[in-house]
């Protein structure tokens, strides 16, 4: 038997969620450009692209680098890039791919345009609300990106970028609604801005799955980046987005011990899932306190159990049980499901690649992702 903890995805689930996303796109008549920094992976990113290579997100070159030996040719790299990545860059087209990078300072864009060796694609990125990154798009620096990438022959601005991170702190959906028509309404503007100035604007990229669930229209955007969509979290789940039953990603793991003095219940199952195979973020307790760290599963059924992971350290988890009767029903050396707060991180944790099943928890297939940056 395959050792614990181990990473599970559900394929028919991760099937059913990249079509959904698919006919989503279709319906506001954008393009589908999925954001990979979840899955890391080849066959997720086919899988995205209905079995075919096509247009991704990433957030590493590690990613774009890993899918280009899979064939996959045109990458938006949606994380600021610096001049010390350029030569990366650069061998990636040199086997044929097409790399847009994002920028949205004029030093920063001097930068790469004077440390450029061939021509860049490049975005000017946004800021819509989240603060996190980006430009306002009503002020002067986004005017000043653009005139400084025009200064540098090798600096090819296609359009602009923007992330709507903030819908994720809000499960309502007319509030998802305004959130994703800002996101639309700054990017439109921030192009229709560029273009009176002569500057070309063919690409308007926006990208968070709640609003591309919830927006009314998404006029005059031409893409649109969602990843966590393909494999779901409980974080989403918990602002509705989806169902339990969408949740494509689990960490199987092991019942390694059985703590009768657990305070405050009536013991504990000990796992062998702890923090570098679970992550420590809670990112749906603010709408799901019960998520904790994770909510337990059947392993065979993906049934969800009463039960979730209150304390981790490093390579333990621990579960309290509201009656001793869980000793019996998950004795020592049984296994479990644990669905995971945030996806992203939690594939993050050194898992190596996924045990793909149908359905059933009994792994058919390895597929590799790839780390680092």
């Amino acid at each position: 038997m395959t050792a614990t903890p181990r990473l599970l995805l559900d394929r028919p689930r991760l099937e059913r969620n990249a079509a959904r996303l698919r006919a989503r796109c279709a319906e506001l008549g954008i393009a589908f450009r999925p954001h990979l920094k979840t899955a890391k992976c080849a066959e997720v990113a086919r899988i995205g692209h209905e079995g075919r290579t096509g247009p991704v997100t990433v957030s590493t070159l590690r990613e774009a680098e890993f899918l280009a030996e899979d064939g996959f040719t045109d990458f938006l790299l949606a994380t600021a890039v610096t001049p010390d990545r350029l030569p990366r860059v650069a061998a990636l087209q040199e086997r044929g791919a097409r790399i847009t990078v994002v920028a949205d300072d004029p030093a920063m864009i001097r930068l790469l345009g004077e440390a450029a060796s061939r021509p860049l694609d490049l975005l000017l990125e946004v800021d819509c609300g989240e603060h996190r990154s980006g430009t306002d798009p009503d002020g002067a620096a986004l005017l000043a990106a653009a005139e400084a990438a025009s200064r540098h022959p090798f600096l090819r601005l296609q359009g602009v970028l923007t992330h709507a991170g903030h819908s994720y702190g809000t499960g309502d959906p007319a509030r998802l609604a305004e959130i994703a028509e800002a996101e639309r309404v700054a990017a439109v503007h921030a192009a229709g801005r560029l273009r009176v100035r002569g500057h070309d604007c063919a690409v308007i990229s926006i990208g968070s799955t709640p609003t591309l669930l919830y927006a009314r229209h998404l006029e005059g955007v031409t893409e649109v980046r969602a990843g966590v969509s393909l494999f779901w979290d409980l974080a989403q789940l918990s602002r509705g987005m989806c169902g339990w039953d969408d949740l494509a990603l689990s960490v199987e793991a092991s019942v390694i011990g059985h703590q009768r003095t657990f305070p405050g219940a009536a013991g504990a199952l000990v796992l062998d899932a702890g923090a570098l195979a679970m992550s420590k973020d809670t990112g749906a307790n603010a709408f799901m306190p019960e998520a904790r760290f994770g909510i337990l599963a059947d392993a065979a059924t993906g049934e969800r159990l009463p039960l979730s992971v209150a304390v981790l350290h490093q390579e333990h988890g621990t579960v309290p049980v509201p009656d001793a009767l869980w000793f019996g029903r998950l004795p020592l050396g049984s296994r479990v499901r644990v669905l995971p707060n945030h996806a992203c991180l939690t594939a993050a944790g050194g898992h190596g690649g996924y045990d793909v099943h149908l359905g059933d928890g009994i792994p058919a297939a390895r597929w590799m992702r790839c780390d680092g940056w």
